[in-house]
Protein backbone atom coordinates (compact mmCIF):
# COMPACT_ATOMS: atom_id res chain seq x y z
CA UNK A 1 0.00 0.00 0.00
CA UNK A 2 1.56 3.51 -1.26
CA UNK A 3 2.02 5.91 2.04
CA UNK A 4 0.35 8.95 2.76
CA UNK A 5 1.21 12.26 3.50
CA UNK A 6 0.11 15.41 5.18
CA UNK A 7 1.37 19.22 5.88
CA UNK A 8 1.35 21.55 7.95
CA UNK A 9 1.02 25.27 7.69
CA UNK A 10 0.57 28.46 9.59
CA UNK A 11 -1.92 31.12 9.41
CA UNK A 12 -0.99 34.77 7.31
CA UNK A 13 -0.44 37.97 9.35
CA UNK A 14 -0.15 40.53 6.07
CA UNK A 15 -1.32 40.39 2.32
CA UNK A 16 2.09 39.08 1.27
CA UNK A 17 1.41 36.27 3.61
CA UNK A 18 -1.79 35.20 2.62
CA UNK A 19 -0.65 34.86 -1.19
CA UNK A 20 2.35 32.32 0.14
CA UNK A 21 0.24 30.36 2.16
CA UNK A 22 -2.64 29.93 -0.78
CA UNK A 23 0.46 29.46 -3.15
CA UNK A 24 1.77 26.77 -1.01
CA UNK A 25 -1.67 25.29 -0.42
CA UNK A 26 -2.45 25.42 -4.29
CA UNK A 27 1.51 23.54 -4.76
CA UNK A 28 0.80 20.76 -2.76
CA UNK A 29 -2.95 19.63 -3.07
CA UNK A 30 -2.36 18.32 -6.09
CA UNK A 31 -0.11 15.70 -4.08
CA UNK A 32 -2.90 14.22 -2.68
CA UNK A 33 -2.82 14.82 1.22
CA UNK A 34 -4.69 12.85 3.47
CA UNK A 35 -5.39 16.20 5.63
CA UNK A 36 -3.99 19.45 5.99
CA UNK A 37 -3.24 21.29 9.04
CA UNK A 38 -3.37 25.20 10.56
CA UNK A 39 -1.33 25.72 13.76
CA UNK A 40 -1.53 28.40 16.36
CA UNK A 41 0.89 31.02 16.96
CA UNK A 42 2.76 31.13 20.51
CA UNK A 43 0.08 32.03 23.04
CA UNK A 44 -2.71 31.80 21.10
CA UNK A 45 -2.07 34.81 18.78
CA UNK A 46 -3.59 33.34 15.89
CA UNK A 47 -6.58 32.28 16.94
CA UNK A 48 -8.89 34.81 14.61
CA UNK A 49 -6.40 34.27 11.48
CA UNK A 50 -6.00 30.47 12.02
CA UNK A 51 -9.92 30.44 12.31
CA UNK A 52 -10.15 32.10 9.20
CA UNK A 53 -7.29 30.29 7.08
CA UNK A 54 -8.81 26.70 8.54
CA UNK A 55 -12.37 28.19 6.84
CA UNK A 56 -10.99 29.12 3.56
CA UNK A 57 -8.91 26.13 2.83
CA UNK A 58 -11.77 24.09 3.82
CA UNK A 59 -14.42 25.72 1.41
CA UNK A 60 -11.92 26.29 -1.59
CA UNK A 61 -10.12 23.51 -2.06
CA UNK A 62 -11.67 20.43 -0.81
CA UNK A 63 -8.85 19.07 1.11
CA UNK A 64 -9.48 17.91 4.42
CA UNK A 65 -8.52 20.46 7.20
CA UNK A 66 -7.33 20.01 10.80
CA UNK A 67 -7.26 22.86 13.18
CA UNK A 68 -4.85 23.30 15.77
CA UNK A 69 -6.07 24.11 19.38
CA UNK A 70 -4.51 25.18 22.82
CA UNK A 71 -4.81 25.45 25.94
CA UNK A 72 -2.97 29.27 26.08
CA UNK A 73 -4.79 31.96 27.32
CA UNK A 74 -8.54 30.82 27.41
CA UNK A 75 -10.79 29.68 29.15
CA UNK A 76 -12.45 25.92 28.86
CA UNK A 77 -15.64 27.81 27.72
CA UNK A 78 -13.85 29.90 25.24
CA UNK A 79 -11.62 27.01 23.84
CA UNK A 80 -15.04 24.66 23.37
CA UNK A 81 -16.80 27.53 21.69
CA UNK A 82 -14.14 27.54 19.09
CA UNK A 83 -13.61 24.12 18.46
CA UNK A 84 -17.49 23.72 17.89
CA UNK A 85 -17.03 26.30 15.51
CA UNK A 86 -14.95 24.56 13.40
CA UNK A 87 -17.56 21.59 13.48
CA UNK A 88 -20.05 23.70 12.03
CA UNK A 89 -17.64 24.75 9.79
CA UNK A 90 -17.63 21.17 8.62
CA UNK A 91 -13.79 20.99 10.25
CA UNK A 92 -13.80 17.55 12.63
CA UNK A 93 -10.55 16.99 12.68
CA UNK A 94 -8.93 19.14 15.83
CA UNK A 95 -4.74 18.83 16.91
CA UNK A 96 -5.04 19.25 20.56
CA UNK A 97 -2.08 20.85 21.86
CA UNK A 98 -1.12 22.77 25.30
CA UNK A 99 0.71 25.27 23.14
CA UNK A 100 3.70 27.63 23.21
CA UNK A 101 3.19 30.16 25.71
CA UNK A 102 3.57 33.96 24.89
CA UNK A 103 7.41 34.85 24.05
CA UNK A 104 9.31 36.26 27.30
CA UNK A 105 7.13 34.93 29.10
CA UNK A 106 8.64 32.16 31.66
CA UNK A 107 6.93 29.22 31.02
CA UNK A 108 3.45 27.61 30.57
CA UNK A 109 0.72 29.04 33.10
CA UNK A 110 -2.92 27.27 32.54
CA UNK A 111 -5.60 30.37 32.35
CA UNK A 112 -7.94 30.35 35.48
CA UNK A 113 -10.54 29.20 33.96
CA UNK A 114 -8.90 27.04 31.10
CA UNK A 115 -7.19 23.67 30.76
CA UNK A 116 -4.41 22.57 32.81
CA UNK A 117 -2.83 20.82 30.20
CA UNK A 118 -3.58 19.33 26.62
CA UNK A 119 -4.55 15.82 28.03
CA UNK A 120 -7.61 17.76 30.18
CA UNK A 121 -8.15 19.78 25.94
CA UNK A 122 -8.16 15.96 24.44
CA UNK A 123 -10.52 14.35 27.02
CA UNK A 124 -13.11 17.74 26.59
CA UNK A 125 -12.82 17.50 22.81
CA UNK A 126 -13.43 13.95 23.44
CA UNK A 127 -16.81 14.16 24.94
CA UNK A 128 -18.10 16.45 22.45
CA UNK A 129 -17.99 12.84 20.47
CA UNK A 130 -17.79 16.15 17.15
CA UNK A 131 -14.08 15.23 16.91
CA UNK A 132 -10.73 12.87 14.96
CA UNK A 133 -7.91 14.00 17.78
CA UNK A 134 -4.86 14.51 16.87
CA UNK A 135 -1.58 15.06 19.65
CA UNK A 136 1.26 16.21 19.73
CA UNK A 137 4.54 13.51 20.81
CA UNK A 138 8.12 14.17 20.95
CA UNK A 139 10.69 11.32 20.28
CA UNK A 140 13.62 13.39 21.45
CA UNK A 141 12.86 14.19 25.02
CA UNK A 142 11.21 17.83 25.58
CA UNK A 143 13.13 20.33 27.25
CA UNK A 144 10.46 20.13 30.08
CA UNK A 145 10.66 16.49 30.18
CA UNK A 146 12.89 14.18 32.61
CA UNK A 147 13.34 11.94 30.44
CA UNK A 148 12.03 9.66 27.10
CA UNK A 149 10.20 7.74 29.43
CA UNK A 150 7.99 10.98 30.41
CA UNK A 151 7.30 11.46 26.73
CA UNK A 152 5.88 8.31 26.33
CA UNK A 153 4.07 8.69 29.42
CA UNK A 154 2.30 11.73 28.88
CA UNK A 155 1.38 10.49 25.23
CA UNK A 156 -0.53 7.60 26.59
CA UNK A 157 -1.95 9.82 28.88
CA UNK A 158 -3.42 11.34 26.03
CA UNK A 159 -4.79 8.88 23.74
CA UNK A 160 -6.05 7.33 27.07
CA UNK A 161 -8.29 10.76 26.62
CA UNK A 162 -9.27 10.31 23.86
CA UNK A 163 -6.73 11.08 20.85
CA UNK A 164 -6.59 8.57 17.75
CA UNK A 165 -3.30 9.77 16.46
CA UNK A 166 0.08 11.44 17.37
CA UNK A 167 2.12 13.48 15.09
CA UNK A 168 5.79 13.67 16.40
CA UNK A 169 8.40 16.93 16.31
CA UNK A 170 10.42 16.89 14.05
CA UNK A 171 13.87 15.10 14.00
CA UNK A 172 17.22 14.56 12.09
CA UNK A 173 17.78 10.53 12.22
CA UNK A 174 14.72 7.83 11.17
CA UNK A 175 16.27 5.65 14.08
CA UNK A 176 15.24 8.29 16.51
CA UNK A 177 11.61 7.77 15.18
CA UNK A 178 12.07 3.92 15.36
CA UNK A 179 13.26 3.99 19.01
CA UNK A 180 10.34 5.87 19.99
CA UNK A 181 7.53 3.82 18.19
CA UNK A 182 9.33 0.73 19.70
CA UNK A 183 9.13 2.50 23.15
CA UNK A 184 5.60 3.64 22.57
CA UNK A 185 4.84 -0.23 21.64
CA UNK A 186 6.02 -1.42 24.96
CA UNK A 187 4.05 1.05 26.97
CA UNK A 188 0.57 -0.24 25.76
CA UNK A 189 0.31 2.71 22.68
CA UNK A 190 -2.13 1.62 19.71
CA UNK A 191 -2.57 4.84 18.43
CA UNK A 192 -1.11 5.70 14.65
CA UNK A 193 2.35 7.80 15.33
CA UNK A 194 2.65 9.40 12.07
CA UNK A 195 6.76 11.05 11.55
CA UNK A 196 6.81 15.14 11.41
CA UNK A 197 9.32 16.00 8.61
CA UNK A 198 11.52 19.68 8.82
CA UNK A 199 12.48 20.46 5.09
CA UNK A 200 15.29 22.35 5.82
CA UNK A 201 14.85 25.28 3.97
CA UNK A 202 17.21 27.52 6.23
CA UNK A 203 20.04 25.33 8.25
CA UNK A 204 20.65 28.66 10.86
CA UNK A 205 16.50 28.43 11.47
CA UNK A 206 16.45 24.80 11.87
CA UNK A 207 19.32 24.52 13.84
CA UNK A 208 18.34 26.96 16.58
CA UNK A 209 14.62 25.56 16.34
CA UNK A 210 16.38 22.01 17.36
CA UNK A 211 18.29 23.60 20.17
CA UNK A 212 14.90 24.94 21.58
CA UNK A 213 12.60 22.27 21.20
CA UNK A 214 15.21 19.11 22.36
CA UNK A 215 16.09 17.80 18.56
CA UNK A 216 19.50 15.92 18.70
CA UNK A 217 21.61 17.67 16.13
CA UNK A 218 23.55 14.73 14.19
CA UNK A 219 27.34 16.18 13.75
CA UNK A 220 27.31 14.98 10.55
CA UNK A 221 24.54 16.79 9.76
CA UNK A 222 26.40 20.20 10.95
CA UNK A 223 29.49 19.66 8.60
CA UNK A 224 27.18 18.38 5.79
CA UNK A 225 25.47 21.71 5.71
CA UNK A 226 28.95 23.65 6.35
CA UNK A 227 30.22 21.98 3.12
CA UNK A 228 26.96 22.66 1.14
CA UNK A 229 26.93 26.27 2.22
CA UNK A 230 30.82 26.23 0.84
CA UNK A 231 30.08 25.06 -2.05
CA UNK A 232 26.96 26.63 -2.55
CA UNK A 233 24.67 23.42 -2.75
CA UNK A 234 22.90 24.01 0.53
CA UNK A 235 19.30 23.50 -1.04
CA UNK A 236 20.23 20.25 -3.48
CA UNK A 237 21.77 19.11 0.00
CA UNK A 238 18.85 19.69 1.88
CA UNK A 239 16.47 18.18 -0.25
CA UNK A 240 18.97 14.69 -0.24
CA UNK A 241 18.65 14.24 3.34
CA UNK A 242 15.38 15.11 3.59
CA UNK A 243 14.52 12.95 0.74
CA UNK A 244 16.73 10.26 2.50
CA UNK A 245 14.88 10.38 5.69
CA UNK A 246 11.64 9.61 4.53
CA UNK A 247 13.16 6.79 2.25
CA UNK A 248 14.38 5.03 5.70
CA UNK A 249 11.26 5.68 7.75
CA UNK A 250 9.22 4.24 4.88
CA UNK A 251 11.49 1.57 4.61
CA UNK A 252 11.19 0.68 7.93
CA UNK A 253 7.65 0.77 8.39
CA UNK A 254 6.53 4.27 8.45
CA UNK A 255 2.97 4.53 6.27
CA UNK A 256 2.20 8.30 6.35
CA UNK A 257 4.57 11.41 6.69
CA UNK A 258 3.45 15.20 7.85
CA UNK A 259 5.55 17.68 6.59
CA UNK A 260 6.24 21.27 8.30
CA UNK A 261 6.41 22.92 4.96
CA UNK A 262 6.29 26.68 6.70
CA UNK A 263 4.47 27.83 4.13
CA UNK A 264 7.13 27.12 0.97
CA UNK A 265 6.12 24.03 -0.91
CA UNK A 266 8.95 23.71 -3.44
CA UNK A 267 11.48 21.44 -1.15
CA UNK A 268 8.04 20.02 0.58
CA UNK A 269 6.99 18.93 -2.95
CA UNK A 270 10.47 17.85 -4.60
CA UNK A 271 10.38 15.31 -1.94
CA UNK A 272 7.00 14.10 -1.91
CA UNK A 273 7.82 13.52 -5.75
CA UNK A 274 11.01 11.78 -5.54
CA UNK A 275 9.56 8.88 -3.34
CA UNK A 276 6.82 8.55 -5.46
CA UNK A 277 3.91 9.80 -3.57
CA UNK A 278 2.16 12.10 -5.56
CA UNK A 279 0.18 11.06 -8.32
CA UNK A 280 1.31 10.97 -11.62
CA UNK A 281 -0.14 13.69 -12.98
CA UNK A 282 0.04 16.52 -9.98
CA UNK A 283 3.98 17.51 -11.13
CA UNK A 284 2.98 18.36 -14.50
CA UNK A 285 -0.04 20.66 -12.64
CA UNK A 286 2.23 22.71 -10.87
CA UNK A 287 5.27 22.93 -12.94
Amino acid sequence: MTATVSYEFFPPRSVDASFRLWNAVTALKHTDPAFVSVTYGAGGTTRQLTHEAVEAITAHTGLKVAAHLTCVDATREESLEIAHRYADAGVSHIVALRGDPPKGSQGFLPHPQGFDSSVDLVRALADTGRFEITVGAYPDPHPEAGSGDADVEWLKRKVDAGATRAITQFFFEADTFFRFRDRCVKAGIEAEILPGILPIQSWKGAHAFASRCGAHIPEKLVHGFETAERDGRTELYATAVCTQLCDHLLQGGASHLHFYTLNDPHMTRDVVHALGLAPETALEKVA
